[in-house]
């Protein structure tokens, strides 16, 4: 569709005529004539035509420049885009006790991050449209990647991580006041944090329970992971050959039901692979992707047409008189 987008640019197409007028009355002004020039032709009939034709130049490059500077365009067909989606920190732990190889995956046992790591690897691919932040964690927490559509970097980020990376021990309250502190710089949005870890707080400098607070004056939504596996491991072998039980970790569920419980999630417990992917699949249904649409309309410039041809117009008027001087000499000298 053809638009233009000022116009009333047009109202200013007459000016050249109000101004030719307003020069005609001037010029009526008794001023001194010398009757020797009154009868050159050079200076009369001449002129007047040659003024004559040149302001058909100058209204043709007047239209034209009105048309550029109305700055027409062309607008496509409307294109739907998704509104916007989720903002979803995700928060891995990476203490000591996440080597711990409980895990079931594709028929043998593994340890709690390379669980995580593969079932959260196609999480983040399937997250189009939202926005994913990744915190990692052990005696203190640090932002990995800042909240970003780019969810191979992402994903790449997390597969980087290694265990012990950023300690031993495990703080949660660290990493719940850190989602806040990044959460606080996105006002409108629709903000979760789904923190996943296989112990209880044994370090930081901000409790679970101030963090807490801090979270739910800020409306954020944590849901908690707890992984840990049922208690057989690869990490030893008992009588006969048999995979030896593990101990695991001090699991602190009773922490993590609070935090969802208080800020309006829920809590997980990821005892293997099917478990993981069976989370991921309900915080689809819990936390669903606006179905609002928003659509635009890509647009073409082409107000540079107009514009060459009042160029086109302003040329012909800088050669013309040079023209018109060498055609009588030309004329004269075949003569």
């Amino acid at each position: 569709m053809f638009e233009l987008t000022w116009p009333w640019v047009f109202l200013a197409l007459p000016l050249p005529y109000l101004l030719k007028k307003f020069n005609k009355r001037a010029s009526n002004i008794p001023t001194l004539k010398i009757p020797s020039f009154e009868h050159n032709p050079l200076l009369t009939s001449h002129n007047q035509q040659k003024s004559h034709k040149v302001s058909v130049l100058h209204w043709l490059f007047w239209i034209s420049l009105c048309c550029a500077l109305s700055n027409p365009k062309w607008l496509g067909e409307p294109i739907s885009l998704p509104n916007e989606g989720r903002d979803i920190m995700l928060a891995v732990d990476l203490s000591g006790s996440m080597r711990e190889q409980d895990m079931e995956y594709k028929g043998q046992y593994v340890d709690r991050l390379t669980m995580v790591k593969a079932v959260l690897k196609n999480f983040i691919e399937q997250r189009q449209g939202d926005r994913l932040g990744l915190i990692l964690f052990a005696d203190t927490a640090f932002l990995q990647t800042p909240l970003t559509r780019d969810l191979n970097t992402v994903s790449q980020m997390l597969e980087e991580s290694q265990i012990g990376l950023v300690g031993k021990a495990t703080a949660i309250g660290d990493a719940l006041g850190l989602s806040v502190k990044r959460f606080a710089q996105k006002k409108d949005s629709n903000r979760i944090l789904v923190l996943l870890t296989d112990g209880q707080n044994t370090a930081g400098n901000l409790t679970p329970e101030e963090a807490l607070l801090l979270a739910r004056e800020e409306g954020i939504k944590v849901y908690t992971v707890g992984v840990a596996g049922d208690g057989r491991s690869n990490s030893g072998f008992g009588l006969f050959g048999m995979n030896a039980f593990s101990s695991g970790s001090s699991l602190d569920e009773k922490l993590l039901k609070d935090i969802a419980q208080e800020t309006g999630g829920l809590y997980f417990r990821a005892k293997n692979v099917a478990g993981l992917q069976k989370i991921y699949q309900e915080l689809d249904t819990l936390e669903p992707i606006a179905s609002d649409v928003q659509t635009f309309r890509p647009q073409t410039a082409l107000f540079y047409y107009p514009l060459l041809v009042a160029l086109f117009f302003i040329l012909i008027g800088a050669i013309k008189p040079w023209f018109n001087q060498k055609v009588p000499k030309l004329n004269e000298g075949q003569a």
